[in-house]
């Protein structure tokens, strides 16, 4: 019986890998109608760090250090294609703001985006999102091109008509933007006040009125606030109001 189990798990292992380098395997480029539109719908501004996941021959960075001035990190598997954006860069006269490195996009280091734009399969996306919303901080913005996010609603999306058809998609681009909420689930008090915050990523109920939140900002009824972990504050009605997380 020894036998036929280890040959199973080791057939069970061998097709896991398979499978995920099938996920992994297209390089299909982002269209250049695209490349820009991307970073205009994050709101991208010099001040940004923008980490392209995948980044194939660099496109997105280059375009964020060229065009709007930000620093860029593109976290690539194929590491001839790191060298290829390196020389890119180079070539773009941005290789000072810019930086490509060889990684596994699952267990590269995140968290210091601002900006994060992704044109991935929707396995590989959906592996993604807990590290979205457990590393990176509220606010930064994230933009996917023609894939979704299981259950978590994109904050914005938009179509594009491209100047002609690209391969694997046709003549037209979905972009989607999501911005990291902060969690606020818990109850909040203070002031003589008390609330109840029931959370799904950015949409909120707060005690069972809809309310708004973008990254830390925050607001409800006569509310407008933001938060800063167990602490929101703002004002209601003209006056300041502090609120801390009890629960």
């Amino acid at each position: 019986m020894t036998v036929p189990l280890l040959f199973l798990a080791a057939a069970a292992a061998a097709f896991f890998a398979h499978a995920q380098e099938v996920e992994r395997a297209p390089f299909i480029t982002t269209p250049s109608d695209v490349v820009e539109r991307m970073l205009r719908f994050a709101g991208t501004e010099a001040a940004d760090l923008v980490v392209d996941l995948g980044s194939g021959d660099g496109r997105i960075v280059i375009a964020a250090a060229r065009v709007f001035g930000a620093r860029g990190l593109g976290i690539e598997l194929d590491q001839r294609l790191v060298e290829k954006s390196r020389d890119n860069a180079r070539a773009a006269g941005v290789a000072d703001r810019v930086s490509f490195v060889q990684g596994d996009v699952l267990t590269a280091d995140i968290s210091k985006a601002s900006v994060v734009t992704v044109y991935l399969l929707p396995g590989l996306i959906g592996q993604l999102q807990q590290r979205f919303t457990g590393e990176l901080r509220p606010g930064t913005r994230i933009v996917s091109h023609a894939f979704g996010m299981a259950g978590w609603a994109p904050d914005r999306s938009g179509t594009i008509k491209l100047s002609k058809a690209h391969r694997g998609q046709g003549d037209e681009s979905k972009l989607f933007l999501w911005v990291v909420p902060a969690d606020v689930r818990g109850v909040w008090s203070g002031d003589g006040r008390r609330v109840s915050i029931e959370q799904n990523y950015q949409q909120i109920d707060v005690d069972g009125a809809r309310g708004t939140l973008s990254g830390n900002d925050i607001s409800w009824g006569r509310f407008r606030g933001r938060v800063d972990g167990n602490r929101m504050s703002g004002e209601m009605d003209g006056k300041p109001l502090v609120l801390i997380r009890s629960r």
